[in-house]
């Protein structure tokens, strides 16, 4: 009998449950890798860390608080080997050769593609840095880095539907909200996934967050007849 191969321990530590999940789902289909344990606060970690052994941490930025060197030192220290990725926002990707110096093992901008978050751990796990140039040099034009903008053609219903979809909303409470059927809401998602290249719902709820769309306010639940 094959002896099954073991599989690389991923904590995610994040304040976003949708982003929590995207990252669950996308480790989920690797054959080497699984998502062990999950922290919504930075007081989560700690204990998570010392109950599960990670190999990798992919942390907040936003959850290291004001001396990241002793927060990573603080964690690292729970189990020793561990490696952790710093997920940074765009205002805060300067500070990646900081992290790295602090012990951060890599940085890693938050609206990167699913593949570069593979790569990135695959990286890490092999004891190599990752620090991408456009975090290490941040004077330097992005351009090159930026995605193209097809939100730019999405509607204003199209908006809408993301923005209740955001909320965790289900197409029936969409449909009563927004005064339309349900079947409607499904054929307006369609349009959307295909203009924004995704898949299904979540990926729609992560590409939202990534690209921070500048989306209407969710509207008021419909009130029931």
């Amino acid at each position: 009998m094959a002896t099954s191969k073991k599989k690389t321990r991923i904590l995610i530590a994040d304040s976003e449950g949708i982003f929590r999940l995207g990252l669950r789902k996308l480790f989920g289909v690797e054959d080497d890798m699984q998502v062990v344990a999950q922290a919504e606060s930075s007081g989560q970690i700690t204990g998570l860390a010392e109950k599960f052994k990670p190999d990798l941490l992919f942390l907040q930025a936003e959850m290291l608080g004001g001396d990241p060197a002793e927060f990573i030192a603080r964690i690292r220290h729970v189990w020793a080997g561990g490696k952790v990725i710093i997920v940074t926002p765009p205002s805060q990707s300067a500070d990646g050769e900081r992290w790295v110096k602090a012990g951060a093992a890599g940085v890693l901008a938050r609206s990167a593609d699913p593949e570069i978050y593979i790569k990135s751990a695959r990286k890490v796990l092999h004891n190599e840095l990752w620090v991408p140039k456009s975090q290490s040099a941040p004077a330097a034009g992005h351009s090159k880095e930026e995605p193209p903008r097809p939100a730019d053609t999405l509607t204003r219903r199209e908006k809408s539907i993301i923005a209740c979809l955001v909320q965790g909303w289900r197409n029936r409470e969409i449909a009563q909200t927004l005064s339309i059927s349900e079947q409607t809401v499904k054929n307006h998602l369609r349009a959307i996934y295909d203009k924004v290249g995704v898949s299904d719902r979540l990926e729609l709820a992560l590409y939202a967050i990534h690209q921070k769309l500048e989306l209407p306010p969710p509207p008021t639940a419909a009130a029931s007849a």
